[in-house]
């Protein structure tokens, strides 16, 4: 078969099952552009690169499959950095195509010519230059393997425009690239466990997004059911364990719940999956579970030992190496710690939130009560992000989507359009923020061009909510930058781009506004003018141990 390299490139996504693509033309991939006309592929034509990256990964974050973003080169291949170096620190299986300048001009500052190569190389699995029509038939297939295999990430492939129009003859078809199978578990390390585990008396399972990725939730429920453990999520883990399993404590960390975090610091053994010690999670390190032994089970061999010490560690699948330690697991009553978990619960009751469906607590449990346990969540970076985290029912995992490591405002808005996406059948909610939905709010214009079933409710506070929430605590109420004094009208501007628009504070009864606006079909944006001084509460300061939360409770003897 004689094909071009643009054409070719198609015919290699068509059989890697790819079925959407979202991304902005230009010069340098036109070629591609022109192979895609008559393709089974849809394009969504986004209306920022950034979006479009945002959108492939809220269709791999939902499915668990990677998911592919275009751009051209220059300006279109820089305006994708930001959701490539997102998807790296939150492990998210991404193929990023971005069109090059033809290779005679590479080096010679070419008009929108830039490195990709040098830029992608510290926020990538790996890249890709590609130099040869005849390469794309070796380069593609494993760009998706190394994409989805181990710990997921972020892989790109620069394509010069001769390549794309570059003539190949093509005989057989090489196969579409897959993960790689996780190796087996070693099983003397998994007794080890299994026996540090029998021998603990105040142990607690703590999860990360690595149990989510490997749809390992039930095994790790049922070994904290045998264990009699508590569990503590990471907020890219939860929803591994249902919110209202008794066992399940939620969020650790900087604004984890205080009985939560008092609970790990008088753990003796800590059984990680799936997570890596982010500084958000363990606040000061050296203080953190200081008189627990640790057993830490992670993908990336990398992250073991790297910010805590273990004294058995693991670099497995998640959902193997859960598996093993239930085979080597007997069920064990631990008295003496639930009553200690119960104590500490009666001591830290959530704190009285009255009715006002303003206050920010209280829209989060709104929009929850409204929801289905199979409604997918994507937030912004914000408060709106930690109230969310600390409100919203998660029951199922990859039902929450938010920017965890790299924290990127921007993210919330395109991310849902992708897992409307991706799962047409699923509601969708995007909980933003004033600041946040102006990063990305040209996406308004996609998401009533593809009329998905997405709902952005927007926390209207005028003002960048943490660092005000900051600047109040740590540096004495010197508010600098935070607040804003133009108010843009948000329902009108959704009017604007075609989508419905509601404003709660006009609104006699808010919360019966809210409700019909989440209950009625299709794209819709709610301005919810919240209490401007509110604070996420509790907040373990920057630099300080867990234990030295401000707000909540006091602690149970």
């Amino acid at each position: 078969m004689k094909t071009t390299g643009a054409h070719l490139l198609r015919i290699l996504l068509e059989r890697q099952g790819i079925r959407t693509i979202a991304g902005i033309p230009g010069g340098a991939i036109l070629p591609f552009y022109d192979a895609l006309h008559g393709s089974a592929i849809r394009h969504v034509l986004t209306r920022h690169e950034q979006g479009a990256g945002f959108i492939a990964q809220g269709m791999a974050r939902t499915t668990g499959h990677a998911a592919v973003c275009l751009a051209t080169s220059g300006p279109g291949a820089t305006n994708l950095l930001t959701a490539i170096a997102d998807a790296k620190l939150d492990s998210v299986p991404l193929v990023a195509i971005t069109g090059q300048v033809s290779q005679p001009l590479i080096g010679t500052d070419a008009f929108q010519e830039v490195d990709m190569y040098g830029l992608t190389l510290p926020i990538t699995k790996h890249n890709f230059l590609v130099r040869s029509a005849e390469e794309l038939l070796e380069v593609i297939p494993l760009a998706f393997t190394l994409a989805a295999s181990g710990r997921p990430g972020p892989v790109v492939v620069d394509v010069p425009k001769d390549v794309q129009t570059a003539s190949i003859e093509v005989g057989d078809w090489p196969e579409p690239g897959r993960a790689a199978p996780p190796a087996e578990c070693d099983g003397a390390v998994l007794d080890a466990m299994a026996e540090r585990i029998r021998r603990a008396e105040r142990p607690v399972l703590y999860l990360g997004g690595g149990v989510a990725q490997a749809g390992a939730g039930g095994l790790a429920r049922e070994l904290a059911h045998r264990m009699q453990a508590p569990v503590v999520c990471t907020l890219m883990g939860l929803g591994a364990v249902p919110c209202d399993d008794p066992l399940c404590l939620g969020m650790l960390g900087m604004h984890g719940a205080r009985h939560t975090n008092l609970l790990m610091d008088e753990a003796d053994l800590l059984v990680v999956a799936g997570a890596r010690f982010d500084d958000r999670a363990t606040g000061r390190a050296a203080e953190f579970c200081r008189h627990a032994d640790i057993l830490h089970i992670d993908i990336d061999a990398s992250e073991i030992d790297k910010i805590k010490k273990s004294c058995v560690s693991l670099a497995a699948d998640a959902g193997l190496a859960l598996e093993g330690l239930l085979a080597r697991v007997a069920p064990a009553a631990r008295p003496a710690w639930a009553a200690r978990l119960a104590a500490l619960r009666a001591a830290d009751p959530a704190p009285p939130a009255g009715d006002d469906p303003l206050l920010p607590q209280n829209l989060i449990r709104l929009i929850g009560e409204v929801s289905t346990p199979d409604t997918v969540v994507s937030t912004d970076v914000g408060q709106h992000q930690m109230w969310t985290a600390q409100g919203y029912p998660f029951r199922r995992p990859r039902r929450l989507l938010t920017s965890g490591g790299l924290g990127t405002m921007g993210f919330g808005l395109p991310a849902a359009i992708g897992a409307a996406l991706a799962r047409p059948d699923l509601p969708v909610v995007c909980v933003s923020g004033d600041g946040s939905i102006l990063m990305n709010v040209q996406e308004l214009a996609t998401l009533a061009e593809l009329d998905l079933n997405v709902k952005v409710v927007v926390m209207n506070n005028a003002h960048l909510g943490l660092v005000r929430q900051q600047q109040e605590l740590f540096y004495q109420g010197r508010y600098f930058a935070s607040s804003f004094s133009a108010r843009p009208d948000f329902a009108a501007i959704a009017r604007g781009f075609g989508l419905r628009g509601v404003d709660l504070g006009a609104c006699a009864d808010p919360a019966a506004a809210l409700r019909a606006a989440l209950s009625a079909p299709g794209p819709c944006l709610v301005n919810a003018p919240v209490h401007e001084t509110e604070n996420v509460l509790p907040m373990v300061p920057p630099g300080a141990a867990n234990r030295e939360m401000i707000g909540g409770s006091v602690h149970a003897n």
